[in-house]
């Protein structure tokens, strides 16, 4: 075994590697090396894994990796590798992963691959690949884990062939151009923890079956044509109970949001104790990976957080009401319901969201004041409530002091900081309780402000006594002191 990963060794790979015949493992992953793969390296008859995963390696992959025949991991993602994929590795009948992501490979799938009937990871994400994905793939390996084809060229339908009593947890499909339905076969892998089918150009109704996968984390519709209602028909106590990341955005979906599953979103209801770590999706073999729209900016999330949780419809026709039930959802960290058409207030109980990061609500019809109750989310970083008919003071103090004009653009009836449009007094600014020290106060309100308004009440009193008692004896004053006094004689003499 010779393992050299994760240093800065540049230059190519010398031949006399190959000299090392009973190597059986080489590591020569997260490095700085270059050139072609040499010939001596397929001289190792005994070679189980070769990894040179992230470098800068170069040249056409290789048919002679036949020769290799007890290869079971072959890992040459992140670099710069182009050709097609030859048909011989199909005959590397004892591989468990195969890992060609992140180079430039163009051409299709051989049909060969699905001879792997072992293969526990195949991706070829980020490559040029194209035609159709062989419909092979959904029953080739029950082995099979990771099967991720993102950010390709392929086109044609989904394969539909998947079988019962299969281990895959992980299906990447983003950015292609595939096309027809949602396998309902996909209901057969209940191990399934992603779902990734953004951006292509699927046309369904919502796949509400899925809501019984149980190991489901991940569910990535985004940029597609999906339509109609998110509606469920099942009687199901506990739709959805792992989901954690939901990305419908960028479709034709309609209709109200399923307050259902809001109330049985189990997992995004469970508050992180900070007792657990950092927990990732995936295992040793691979991270899940999923390509997401946060704040703004399209990212690849290479792994993904066990605690990381977002909701998504943006970009839809949702209609009525955001529900009270997603106030629910206390481990939510960004919540995008923009570019719809939700009408109705701004739901007080968004506040009950306590790590949440990023709101917005941009886009809508929604009226009344922005709840001052959300100036408690002090981990709200972004916020966007632009073009919508709200109306009153906007909140201040916390997080609400370091938005900007963009936050609120569009609602002419807004006034206050951080606009220049000042409230009139007929606009009563919200009670806000915010902290500062041990106090509380109103705000608006400060000490000199309290001070000042009980120093003239008082004095205000004063005077006034001073001036009934100097004239009179006020017969209010006395029907109140001799009347108590009366009252305490008469419960006196009962007692007795």
């Amino acid at each position: 075994m010779l393992d050299l990963s994760q240093n800065k060794l540049q230059g190519p790979i010398p031949p006399t590697i190959g000299n090392l015949t009973l190597l059986f493992r080489l590591d020569l992953r997260s490095n700085l090396l270059n050139g072609e793969l040499p010939d001596t390296i397929y001289n190792y008859s005994n070679l189980q894994l070769f990894n040179i995963d992230g470098n800068q390696i170069s040249g056409q992959l290789s048919h002679k990796w036949a020769v290799c025949k007890n290869l079971m991991y072959l890992l040459l993602g992140g670099n710069k590798i182009s050709g097609e994929i030859p048909a011989q590795l199909g005959s590397l009948t004892k591989l468990r992963a195969l890992n060609l992501a992140s180079n430039e490979l163009n051409g299709e799938i051989p049909s060969s691959i699905c001879n792997l009937s072992y293969l526990e990871l195949l991706d070829l994400s980020n490559n040029s690949l194209s035609n159709v994905i062989p419909q092979c793939l959904g029953n080739f390996s029950s082995e099979l884990i990771v099967l991720d084809l993102r950010m390709n060229h392929f086109h044609g339908p989904i394969p539909a062939n998947y079988t019962k009593c299969n281990n895959l947890r992980n299906l990447g499909l983003n950015g292609n151009q595939l096309e027809g339905f949602v396998p309902r076969t996909l209901a057969n892998c209940r191990k399934l923890e992603v779902v990734d089918l953004g951006n292509n150009k699927l046309s369904d109704a919502f796949p509400h079956w899925m809501e019984n996968l149980p190991e489901l984390h991940v569910l990535v519709l985004r940029s597609n044509r999906f339509r109609g209602t998110i509606s469920t028909t099942s009687k199901s106590d506990q739709p959805f109970p792992k989901l954690r990341i939901i990305d419908f955005s960028h479709n034709e979906f309609d209709g109200s949001l399923p307050t259902k599953y809001f109330e049985k979103f189990e997992a995004m209801m469970n508050e992180d104790d900070g007792q657990t770590g950092l927990k990732y999706l995936g295992d040793l073999y691979y991270g899940a990976s999923v390509t997401l729209v946060v704040k703004g900016n399209q990212i690849e999330l290479v792994r993904i957080l066990q605690v990381f949780t977002t909701i998504d419809l943006s970009n839809n026709k949702f209609q009525g009401e955001i529900p009270n039930s997603i106030g629910k959802l206390i481990s939510l960290r960004l919540l995008n319901l923009s570019h719809n058409s939700f009408t109705g207030r701004i739901p007080s109980l968004l506040s009950k969201l306590v790590v949440l990061e990023s709101l917005d609500l941009s886009s809508n019809q929604l009226v009344g004041e922005i709840p001052w109750q959300l100036s408690s989310l002090t981990f709200l970083s972004g916020l966007n409530l632009s073009q919508n008919h709200l109306v009153g003071l906007i909140p201040q103090g916390r997080q609400f002091d370091t938005f900007e004009n963009n936050s609120y653009y569009g609602n002419q009836a807004l006034c206050g900081a951080p606009l220049t449009k000042k409230c009139t007094n007929d606009e009563t600014p919200p009670t806000l309780l915010h902290e500062e020290g041990d106090s509380i106060f109103a705000s608006g309100f400060t000490w000199k402000v309290v001070v000042i308004g009980y120093g003239c009440g008082l004095l205000f009193g004063l005077i006034m006594g001073c001036l009934a008692f100097l004239t009179e004896k006020p017969t209010w004053f006395v029907n109140i002191v001799e009347g108590d006094q009366h009252r305490k004689r008469k419960r006196s003499r009962k007692n007795n």
